[in-house]
């Protein structure tokens, strides 16, 4: 059998599976057991938090033959032709490349045909923002009065963009970012299961770049996996990982307006093999975390560092003020967007270093303070 990435082996079938949604798990199996299924809801929420799969879970209880407190058994037929993809029940229609009126005119079709096997037809609509007008207005009547049989889940990453007569069509569930501890949790769960050695901080570290979606962590540590086959994975080497240590020096370079000095480390970096998207979210994470040590002597607990580094942080904190660590913040955040698919990386992050180094070739109020900040 062909390998099959993480996030495909290990995706949740049942709703005890889910990890950071509770809410909505909650709400859905006390809609099974108390037999008050709604005809159309709307998932949203960033990439990776659990949407179509929990969208999956939910087309195989309302079918399921013999349900478990709200959760499909996993065992009778139907949901085993839901769980293999060839049920033709749960229907799944990705918006993005089937976004125009006759797309939705066929579902009209479709869904006048009772199921031949099981109570409900599911249609599961991924990034439904991605329909037309036309579209969406073809979708209205059909979602305003469905068949008894017939379950519509729509699913967006961008809910603003639906019309607000398909909103309220709907019932909505948004499923929040998953948390830090939540997906370190389960990323540490499936190595045991994967018989893969990896040190806690390596864990930490992905779960922090997964940025709240279990996916993308999921990936990365893949990713991590491949190119370290055999080895364990340490923190050192999970994703070309930045020790603060590094950061500092880089910072004092910065402070010091040592262009030359803060160009260097960043070519030694370079050298090294680090991944330029991932060092501008890092030293923008590094710099915000900075920031919030200066703003309250209780941040220790909120900061997701070890105890090593928290000291050499309020050393560091110590050495700049609050303002300037604002513009920073600010010309990496606006980098990290525009780095990501550029080709050329490296000029875009010298062009952001030397910006800090001299804030007189910016145009910015933030840049004018500061060069006022330095005359007194």
């Amino acid at each position: 059998m062909s390998y099959q990435a993480l996030y495909r082996k290990f995706r949740p079938q049942e709703f005890e599976d889910v990890k950071g949604q509770e809410h909505i798990v909650t709400t859905l199996k006390n809609q099974i057991k108390a037999d008050r299924i709604g005809h159309a809801y709307l998932f949203c929420g960033t990439r990776g938090t659990g949407k179509t799969t929990v969208a999956k879970i939910f087309a195989k209880a309302v079918n399921c033959e013999h349900p478990v407190d709200g959760s499909p058994c996993g065992e009778c037929p139907s949901c085993r032709a839901i769980t293999e993809g060839s049920s033709m029940n749960v229907i799944e229609i990705d918006a993005a490349s089937n976004n125009g009126v006759d797309n939705i005119r066929q579902i009209r079709e479709e869904v006048t045909y009772r199921p031949t096997e099981g109570r409900y037809k599911v249609y599961i609509i991924d990034e439904v923002h991605m329909l037309s007008a036309g579209a969406f207005n073809a979708l209205l009547k059909t979602l305003e009065e469905p068949p008894s049989y017939v379950i519509f889940i729509l699913a967006t990453t961008e809910a603003h963009k639906i019309p607000i007569t398909i909103l309220s069509r709907c019932q909505r569930y948004d499923f929040h970012r998953i948390s830090i501890d939540t997906i370190a949790s389960r990323l540490s769960d499936l190595m045991e299961q994967e018989q893969v050695e990896v040190e806690e901080r390596a864990i930490r570290y992905v779960a922090k770049a997964g940025d709240g979606s279990m996916r993308d962590a999921l990936s990365l540590l893949d990713q991590c996996i491949a190119f370290h086959l055999g080895e364990k994975l340490t923190y050192e080497n999970v994703l070309g990982a930045v020790d603060t240590e590094v950061f500092s020096r880089l910072l004092r370079r910065i402070l010091d307006e040592d262009v030359t000095g803060a160009i260097r480390i960043l070519g030694e970096l370079i050298d090294e093999g680090r991944e330029l998207s991932q060092l501008v979210n890092d030293f923008t994470w590094y710099m915000r975390n900075l920031l919030l040590l200066q703003s309250s002597d209780d941040m220790e607990e909120v900061l997701d560092i070890s105890k090593d580094n928290l000291e050499a942080l309020k050393e560091e904190a110590a050495l700049v003020k609050p303002e300037t660590l604002i513009r920073y913040i600010r010309v990496f955040s606006e980098l990290s967007s525009q780095v990501k698919f550029a080709s050329q990386k490296r000029i875009m992050v010298e062009i952001a270093i030397i910006k800090l180094c001299r804030p007189q070739m910016e145009k910015s109020y933030d840049s004018v303070l500061d060069r006022i900040n330095s005359i007194e």
